[in-house]
């Protein structure tokens, strides 16, 4: 019983049909408060609202999504792990602190805008701008995991953290080179890897190719091997994804501008 004299609820279902986005989210954090013991949320026919999983620190929650959610989805999340059957709009995960975003399709615009921890799987494509802003602290490291391919301005700015780009479809096949321009315009730490060749003439100011070495393998590996698990891709292409040869982005400098704002003191 919970504090109203009413039964504790571990899984309640959500008809978001004709709600508002407002009307959704109020629901939500009305069912979390009045079940403490809830594990599950299952959201059906979501359509375009917004915000939905914001602010919310229940860490042993799961929130599941069917439809496609809007913008800023989980935006300021700290622990719950949503799970998206379908595309979303822009910025999922923006500024999350932690906690797992898990995207069934496609990405949109800056997924991963200014994520300060946590993690985002997307089993297909995103947008423009993806991992913007990315920073890490202290404990804190946020990881943008692309199964297929990412829009110019991949980790623009990016100040923390890892993406892993991997070139494959839904079903694991090969999609070859990336397109994307303007690849970590503005990078001054973290890392970008990215499964095959990139140009020198795809990065932006600031960004440089580094040696891939295996200790950068060891980085992406247990990365891998949760995409694979959580998009149920066998052991073949998980093999396939190992053993690959990644291009490695990072920082020229940790402080790539400081010249265009700071006057050499003399």
């Amino acid at each position: 019983m919970n504090k109203n004299g009413e039964e504790e609820k571990r899984e309640v279902i959500i008809d978001a049909k004709d709600m508002e986005y407002r009307e959704l989210n109020e629901k939500i954090h009305e069912v979390i408060n009045k079940n403490p013991k809830l594990k599950k949320i299952i959201l059906k026919n979501v359509l375009g609202q917004r915000f939905i999983g914001n602010g919310i620190e229940k860490k042993d929650l799961t929130i599941e999504i069917h439809g496609v959610p809007g913008g800023d989805l989980g935006m300021f999340m700290s622990g719950p792990t949503i799970i998206v059957y379908g595309n979303t709009d822009h910025a999922p995960g923006n500024t999350m602190d932690d906690g797992t975003i898990i995207i069934h399709g496609n990405g949109g615009d800056v997924t991963g805008h200014s994520m300060r921890g946590g993690k985002i799987f997307v089993r297909d494509n995103v947008g423009y701008r993806s991992g913007i802003h990315m920073k890490e602290y202290m404990d804190k490291f946020p990881v943008l995991v692309i199964g297929g391919t990412a829009k110019d301005f991949l980790g623009e700015y990016m100040a923390g953290g890892l993406i892993l780009v991997l070139n494959i479809d839904s079903e694991g096949n090969d999609l070859g080179k990336i397109n994307g321009k303007m690849i970590g315009t503005g990078i001054h730490g973290g890392a970008i890897y990215i499964r095959g060749e990139v140009d020198n003439s795809q990065l932006g100011v600031a960004a440089d190719i580094k040696e891939f070495a295996e200790e950068d393998r060891e980085k992406i590996k247990t990365y891998i091997e949760k995409f694979c698990s959580i998009f149920n891709l066998g052991d073949e292409i998980k093999k396939k994804l190992m053993d690959s040869q990644y291009t490695k982005i990072a920082p020229i400098s940790k402080r790539p501008f400081g010249r265009l704002y700071t006057q050499d003191l003399r």
